[in-house]
């Protein structure tokens, strides 16, 4: 074994060191912003599926999350159990993705994401304006946490690895597709669809499925969102939260596996460390975020590939093999 993966497997470890005792190493607050953290993730591995795989540009996943966040509270609030809402919200989800991604046949680049963009203003308009649904401005209160085979996680620190759960089942899921045929395939969509279609490769359903998936898990992180802050309104679904879901996903390293991982370290995690700055935090961070785009247009995990291979390997690379190196 060589020693970049050894480095590889012992950063993993510690890792997941990490997040299985942060429950007996943070208060509550800190619970929550972990938690945010693991749902944002979710969100921008979807989005990673749709744009570092498949090369489709898309600023709707902020919509997708608020679907699966209303579709969550709205029905635990009448009663529903999480579970029927949970998979309710996320087949809406994949099933308007995939209609979305009709665009994407007709349309590439910055048109595509101006299409995107319009779905996400039309979804956040109909969350603030349709009051008999979504309560408009005043939200929707008061929603349940889910039980699991009869346990509450209500509980901050039940609720924190219920959470965790989802991240880890969602990370083995998409491990596997970015590996599996279907990966190979997205990937030959994203660097010539012409060549894909020669060879055979139905770019058309490759191009539906990779907006399907995206939006599907974009609604599974709404559906644990609205559960962890127990009250929503319309204003974290706005475009704010597709350019941060972008952020995470670019940064991160788009087209590699970890990349969103990092990307939400970056976008969750380091406001609040840079919070001891008081009123200059915005500031340094947008400053740092600057720097790293500037000089790290792969993102972080493309400068560690460049960093770790001889130059010949990174010039021809495949951007998949960071999560499988």
């Amino acid at each position: 074994m060589s020693a970049r993966r050894l480095l590889a497997w012992f950063a993993a470890a510690v890792v997941a060191a990490f997040l299985l005792l942060a429950p007996f190493i943070f208060k509550p607050y800190g619970l929550f912003i972990l938690n945010t953290w693991a749902v944002m993730s979710i969100a921008a591995i979807g989005l990673n599926l749709t744009l570092g795989y498949a090369g489709q540009i898309s600023l709707a996943q902020a919509a997708f999350v608020g679907i699966g966040a209303y579709v969550t509270a709205y029905l635990t609030t009448k009663g529903w159990p999480f579970w029927s809402t949970y998979l309710i919200g996320a087949i809406a989800c994949f099933a308007i993705g995939w209609l979305l991604g009709y665009p994407a046949l007709r349309v590439q680049h910055h048109y595509l994401a101006f299409v995107t963009l319009a779905f996400t203003t039309l979804v956040y308009l109909a969350f603030r304006n349709e009051e008999w649904l979504t309560g408009g401005i005043y939200g929707i209160v008061n929603i349940p946490r889910p039980k699991v085979l009869g346990l509450s996680t209500e509980p901050a620190r039940i609720f924190y690895y219920f959470c965790l759960a989802h991240l880890a089942l969602v990370s083995l899921a998409a491990w596997w597709l970015v590996r599996s045929p279907w990966g190979r395939a997205f990937v030959a969509v994203r660097e010539n669809p012409i060549r894909a279609l020669s060879l055979g490769v139905d770019t058309r359903r490759y191009t539906l499925m990779a907006f399907a998936l995206g939006a599907g898990l974009g609604g599974i992180s709404g559906a644990l969102y609205a559960p962890l802050v127990q009250y929503i309104d319309p204003s974290p679904f706005a475009l704010g939260l597709s350019l941060n879901l972008l952020l995470m996903v670019v940064v991160g390293g788009s087209g590699y596996f970890f990349g969103p991982y990092l990307g939400a370290v970056v976008a969750v995690l380091l406001p609040e460390w840079l919070r001891f700055t008081e009123g200059y935090y915005l500031m340094a961070y947008a400053v740092l975020v600057i720097r790293l785009m500037v000089f790290c247009p792969a993102g972080l995990l493309g400068l560690a590939e460049r960093l770790t291979k001889p130059r010949s390997r990174v010039v021809a690379r495949d951007r998949t093999p960071m999560g499988g190196s």
